[in-house]
C-alpha cells in the first residue's frame, strides 16, 4: 500500500518485484485518523473487488508520507500541523489478520531500489526522489539510515546556493525544495512571473503550475521557463554534490517526475563537477523502476526486508 498526498495505491507484489494486480484510490487532504479510515476501507474494497485469487499474501507493507517508526509500527505525523502518533501497523494487522509493516514513502522507495534496482550492485547509494517535494534515502554499508527521530533524508530543506528569495516552511529561504520540486516550481513561477510579461506561462488559480508546461515552453526559449529550469537544475546538482560529500556513495539514483524529463536530467549532469563526483563510479542514474509503481514496490520491500523489520511483535 502506497499512501501519498493525493492517492492510495494498493497492489500485490511477489518476491521478484512483479506487480500481480493493483488498484488506485483517491485520498485528498487528510488528517491521520481519517487516513487510517481510508486505508481500512480501501483495503477492504480491494480484497472484495480485486481479491488475491489463489494467492495467499504473507504480509502487508505500507509506505507512508511523513515520519514513521518502522520498528514499532507507529505512524508519527504527516507534518507539524498533522501530528497524531498512531499504532497503524497493529491496527491494520488486527483488522485484516496479517502481519503489517510501515516505513516512510521515500525510504520505502529506497528499499525498492535495494531489492530490485541499482541497490543490487551497490551497498552505498543515495536515492533522491524529486516530485511534489524532495527527500532522499541513504544506504551506507548496506543499511538504510533512519535517524534518531526517523527523520533522516529530509534533504529538501537544504540551501544549495541558488538565490530566488523563495521562503520555505522550515523558516529559511532558498531551500532546494522551494526551487526544484513540483511545489517549488510553482512558488518560483508565481514570484517571477511579473518580471517576465512576455512569458507564455499560465498561472492557474486553484492548482499548481504544470511543470510539464514549463519544460515545453523552456524548449521554445521562453525566458521565464528557461530560468526556472536552469535554477532547478543547478539546485539539484548542488544538492547531489553536497550529499556525495556527506555519505560517499558509488551510485546516485534519481526518481520522481521532475527529473524523468531528458532535458532536466541532462541539464543536471552537465552541472556536476568531475572532482566532486570522481568516486561515484556507477554514475548519477535515473531509476529503472517504474516511477508510477516504485512506491508500491517500496511498500512491498518494507514487508520483505529483514534489515528494518522484526518478524513478530506486530500481529498478536
Amino acid at each position: 500500500m502506497d499512501f501519498g498526498g493525493t492517492k492510495l495505491l494498493i497492489g500485490e507484489v511477489d518476491s521478484e518485484g512483479n506487480i500481480l494486480a493493483s488498484k488506485q484510490y483517491r485520498t485528498g487532504y487528510v488528517n491521520q485518523q481519517s487516513a487510517v479510515g481510508i486505508i481500512r476501507s480501501s483495503l477492504a474494497d480491494y480484497l472484495s473487488t480485486v481479491g488475491c485469487g489463489n494467492r495467499n499474501p504473507n504480509a502487508i507493507g505500507i509506505g507512508m508520507i511523513g515520519r514513521v517508526d518502522t520498528e514499532a509500527g507507529h505512524w508519527l505525523q504527516i507534518d507539524l500541523d498533522r501530528s497524531q502518533p498512531i499504532e497503524l501497523a497493529y491496527e491494520i494487522s488486527e483488522t485484516f489478520g496479517m502481519p503489517c509493516f510501515l516505513a516512510n514513502d521515500v525510504k520505502s522507495a529506497t528499499l525498492a531500489e535495494q531489492c530490485w534496482g541499482y541497490g543490487r550492485m551497490s551497498d552505498n547509494f543515495i536515492y533522491i526522489n524529486i516530485g511534489t517535494g524532495i527527500a532522499a534515502g541513504m544506504v551506507i554499508d548496506g543499511r538504510l539510515t533512519a535517524g534518531s527521530h526517523f527523520n533522516a533524508g529530509e534533504v529538501g530543506h537544504t540551501q544549495v546556493g541558488v538565490h530566488t528569495g523563495a521562503k520555505c516552511c522550515c523558516g529559511r529561504t532558498d531551500c532546494v525544495e522551494t526551487i526544484a520540486s513540483g511545489s517549488g516550481f510553482d512558488i518560483c513561477a508565481r514570484m517571477m512571473r511579473p518580471l517576465y510579461p512576455e512569458s507564455a506561462l499560465e498561472l492557474p488559480a486553484d492548482t499548481r503550475v504544470d511543470v510539464r508546461r514549463i519544460y515545453e515552453l523552456a524548449r521554445k526559449n521562453d525566458s521565464l521557463c528557461k530560468l526556472l529550469v536552469d535554477n532547478a537544475a543547478q539546485a539539484i546538482s548542488n544538492l547531489i554534490m553536497n550529499l556525495v560529500r556527506v555519505s560517499d556513495p558509488d551510485t546516485v539514483v534519481l526518481g520522481g517526475g521532475i527529473v524523468s524529463d531528458p532535458m532536466m536530467y541532462n541539464n543536471i549532469l552537465l552541472r556536476l563537477h568531475k572532482h566532486t563526483m570522481r568516486f561515484v563510479t556507477n554514475g548519477v542514474v535515473l531509476t529503472r523502476l517504474n516511477p508510477a509503481y516504485i512506491g508500491l514496490l517500496g511498500a512491498a520491500a518494507v514487508a520483505m526486508n529483514s534489515n528494518i523489520t522484526k518478524e513478530a511483535a506486530i500481529l498478536q
